[in-house]
């Protein structure tokens, strides 16, 4: 089976909880739709998460040019992730480049997986086994009033959830995890998200404060490319710490276990490169027994997780939900990878036809 066509098509999808971090805020999901065609007719799926509305035509652009470069080639996944990055070498596969082939490389996945009439996770020696999962939705800074209130809603039918933090003073982030963990069940987990928002001293100032919390972890406190300042802060936390989320390939998960730099790693399917790159990944974490959890990405990471041996934590988004024709779907505290062929993602042309970026 060879790829005939790969095309794309930009959305800005509405967020039923827009998200205010203390690096940044998303508001909308501009999306990029990838559909891969084979000259035996199947169509693999994927998308991109843009970030910005202002960088989803340039990724439309790139996915479709790599793609017309890929014509022909025959549909083995960790070839095609090889010549995409053999055709990439001099201008390097990294930031945009890197997410472009990173979605084609999940789309390839996908294919090849429908070809084979099973459901991702088995293609990739995985079993159909329940996955933890936690509700990232929201919860964003809106203070302590409103942070207990919504968290109450976002823990319904899941296992924990997840806080953003990095308010103007340490005592709103304490506020603010007291009343979220007041707020959803007894015992469940609560995890937090600076989204790389402190400076070293800032954060061994606000870990001293919410170490005693009882946080599940504390994630991304410090820039990603600080791996110095993760490992010191480790030996100031009782509270484990987490990132990974922006690495940018296997090699740069290997550093972060080699630098001691978290207790909990958690690579994005889309930054570290396609998920040939995120199970490379995955065995490092198995081979260093380091619990691994997913960033964003849930139709595809449901599949991954269920492969991986210290699989931890599957990051529940609803984000592309809305031009899903069958989204994945949270019970008890768990997500199963569905059973239907490649990962299981059908467009809701409906939808696209009218979130799509004009």
């Amino acid at each position: 089976m060879r790829i005939e066509s790969i095309r794309a098509r930009a959305v800005n999808v509405p967020m039923n909880r827009p998200l205010v971090t203390g690096g940044g805020s998303v508001t909308t999901a501009p999306l990029v739709l990838i559909d891969l065609e084979t000259d035996k007719g199947v169509v693999g799926r994927s998308y991109i998460f843009a970030v910005s509305t202002m960088l989803s035509a340039g990724l439309v652009s790139m996915v479709q040019q790599l793609g017309n470069d890929l014509t022909g080639v025959d549909l083995r996944p960790r070839t095609v992730h090889q010549t995409m990055c053999r055709r990439l070498r001099l201008a390097g596969v990294d930031g945009l480049l890197g997410w472009v082939v990173a979605g084609i490389d999940m789309a390839v996945w996908d294919a090849h997986a429908r070809w084979l009439e099973e459901p991702l996770y088995r293609v990739l020696g995985g079993a159909s086994q329940p996955v933890a999962a936690y509700n990232s939705n929201g919860l964003g800074l809106i203070g302590p009033e409103k942070a207990g209130p919504e968290a109450a809603e976002l823990a319904d039918g899941f296992g924990a959830v997840k806080v953003r933090l990095g308010y103007e003073d340490i005592e709103t982030d304490v506020m603010t995890v007291a009343a979220v963990m007041e707020a959803v069940p007894e015992g469940m987990p609560v995890m937090c998200d600076y989204n790389q928002s402190l400076s070293r001293p800032q954060a061994k100032m606000r870990f001293a404060a919410i170490d005693d919390m009882g946080l599940e972890w504390i994630e991304e406190p410090l820039t990603a490319e600080d791996v110095g300042g993760y490992a010191d802060l480790r030996q100031w936390s009782s509270t484990p710490i987490q990132l990974g989320e922006n690495a940018r390939s296997p090699m740069d998960i290997g550093r972060l276990i080699r630098e001691g730099a978290g207790d909990l790693l958690m690579p994005d399917v889309a930054k570290i490169g396609g998920v040939t790159n995120w199970l490379r990944a995955a065995e490092l974490c198995a081979a260093a027994e380091v619990p691994i959890s997913s960033h964003l990405f849930p139709e595809f990471s449901v599949h991954m997780l269920a492969t991986s041996p210290t699989a931890h934590w599957l990051e529940f988004v609803d984000w592309a939900a809305p031009v899903i024709r069958e989204p994945l779907e949270v019970v008890d505290g768990y997500a199963l990878p569905p059973d239907r062929p490649g990962a299981g993602i059908d467009w809701n042309e409906e939808a696209v036809s009218r979130y799509l970026a004009r």
